[in-house]
């Protein structure tokens, strides 16, 4: 027998946000003044800048890549009321993640119950891809905080509530549409099934509601056709469309990413702890209380989980150029749902289980996976951020006029003092990256620079999984753009400079190189 849980009352959820709120704000108070970090910097800290000066919806200081602009608004909205600084745009981020994560805790209550609720808003909180990027000015977190406020409706039956949430979610990213599209699917093959079969326990649809689930791909279209008249290509700059869709569409490469976003759903940052242990309790019997067994959460409600987790599975190993694991935020609180429901229902001591699962997401906070991942799934992005700013200040100390040779994002973060790096901007030659080849490429740019910033665009664990597996390492730089970075030692002796500055972090290093022609120049008499 299934029993869900009410929703909570307007004063109830006022206080649990606050609670949340005030939770978060605590929990991320050293991280509210960090400068900002790779495509916060690259674009949209920028987008939203350009929107808080000229009201333009479409950013000029960067190349659009067509994101709707429900983050950017509300940033720019933010720093209109309490002014424009790091602290107010993490802060602003952080508000945006206690109402994601009210949003969980709604929809977990609704399904099973308050205790399966507060467990698993717990777990979504402490996650590390959630918790690093709760306090990010991304876009994927709002729009997966949306989609739970959308899926709470939908479950609920408020049909129009329900469509605009899920018509703000995909104003907060384009992607979020393949939530109300895989429950459309889903309200479809649900009704064929009990016309069909004539039973009910998948519970009770409409053609009605089925219908209303694709409005939400109108403000999409609205929007998609106002970029393309300002700038005229529909789906971003042809360079993002080609890397994160037309670079992306081979088989193997489809395969493998499909096995990455399913490790992402189920593994990832410690997650396999809870697949695991739910896993081994559906092993088990259900456990009674007051004479009745606990209830499961209903199948039409798993099911529509399971479609909009499929679905997003489905599409994320098919686009998107970086495979990063904040695209399957909308996902992974659902899959959390469901398997600390599944241990409340079949586990007696559920709570110490749930409480090892969660010291599991803040030891994976903290200390890096044994293989190279993205540094903004957990404190990482920390690290990269203090050894940029330290070299930052470094340079415009010493080197204020000199023209410094490094690569993306660093360039914009000595060039653009708003992202908060450096006081007065400085002179960037830009190169993709620091492999051998571009190293060597850099090196005939001479005389055209004085000084180099080199750091590690990718983390290297010290001892990485399946390093002498060559196939792998040349799958990964054909289909997923990676590469080895070399050393610092190595960087100067091809540039003809020297080491005059380096630090280390967990992992990652950045270092500047002075160049021997200024160098001279410094020895030279006058």
């Amino acid at each position: 027998m299934d029993r869900p849980e009410r929703a909570p009352r307007k004063s109830e959820s006022a206080l649990i946000f606050a609670l949340l709120l005030a939770l978060l704000l605590l929990l991320h108070a050293p991280l509210l003044k960090l400068p900002y970090y790779w495509d916060e910097a690259g674009y949209y800290v920028p987008a939203a800048h350009d929107l808080l000066l000229t009201g333009s919806l479409i950013p000029h200081s960067t190349p659009s890549n067509a994101h709707p602009p429900l983050v950017m608004a509300w940033l720019a909205l933010c720093w209109k009321l309490a002014g424009f600084s790091q602290l107010v745009t993490r802060t602003a981020m952080v508000i945006v993640a206690a109402f994601a994560l009210l949003g969980v805790f709604r929809l977990a209550r609704r399904v099973a119950n308050f205790q399966v609720a507060v467990a698993s808003t717990l777990c979504t909180a402490l996650y590390p891809v959630f918790f690093a990027q709760s306090s990010l000015a991304h876009v994927d977190l709002a729009a997966a905080g949306l989609i739970f406020w959308g899926l709470c409706a939908y479950v609920e039956g408020q049909v129009w509530l329900m469509v605009l949430w899920f018509s703000l979610a995909v104003l907060a990213k384009e992607t979020a549409v393949l939530a109300p599209l895989a429950l459309f699917g889903w309200e479809v093959l649900r009704l064929v099934v009990v016309q069909q079969c004539g039973t009910e326990r998948l519970g009770k649809s409409s053609w009605r509601r089925s219908i209303l689930l694709l409005l939400p791909i109108l403000p999409l279209g609205l929007w998609y056709a106002y970029h393309y008249s300002r700038t005229g290509y529909v789906f971003g700059n042809a360079e993002f469309f080609r890397y994160n869709v037309s670079a992306t569409l081979h088989p193997l490469r489809i395969v493998l990413a499909l096995f990455m976003r399913l490790w992402q759903v189920f593994g990832y940052m410690n997650l396999f702890l809870l697949t695991a242990a739910g896993l081994l309790a559906m092993t088990r019997p259900p456990l009674w209380d007051g004479g009745q067994e606990r209830p499961r959460i209903a199948l039409q409600h798993q099911f529509a989980f399971l479609a909009v987790s499929l679905t997003y599975v489905g599409a994320m190993a098919v686009i998107g150029g970086a495979v990063l694991a904040r695209y399957m935020l909308p996902v992974v609180p659902l899959v959390i749902i469901i398997f600390v429901s599944t241990l409340w229902r079949r586990v007696q001591l559920w709570r110490g289980v749930v409480a090892m699962v969660a010291a599991g997401f803040v030891i994976a906070l903290f200390l890096n996976p044994p293989h190279g991942f993205s540094m903004e799934d957990n404190l990482a992005y920390r690290d990269y951020i203090l050894l940029h700013e330290d070299a930052a200040h470094f340079l415009e100390a010493r080197y204020p006029t000199a023209r410094v040779l490094t690569a993306w994002p660093a360039n914009d973060e000595i060039a653009r003092p708003a992202l908060g790096y450096i006081t007065r901007p400085m002179k960037a030659v830009r190169i993709e990256d620091f492999r051998l080849e571009e190293v060597l490429s850099a090196a005939d740019l001479r005389p055209s620079f004085d000084v180099a910033l080199v750091f590690s665009t990718k983390y290297e664990p010290p001892h990485p999984l399946l390093e002498n597996w060559q196939a792998w390492q040349r799958i990964k730089m054909q289909y997923f753009d990676y590469h080895r970075d070399i050393p610092p030692q190595a960087a100067a002796q091809i540039l003809g400079g020297e080491i005059v500055y380096s630090e280390t972090r967990n992992g990652q290093w950045v270092a500047v190189i002075q160049m021997q022609q200024m160098f001279d120049a410094r020895l030279s008499p006058p």
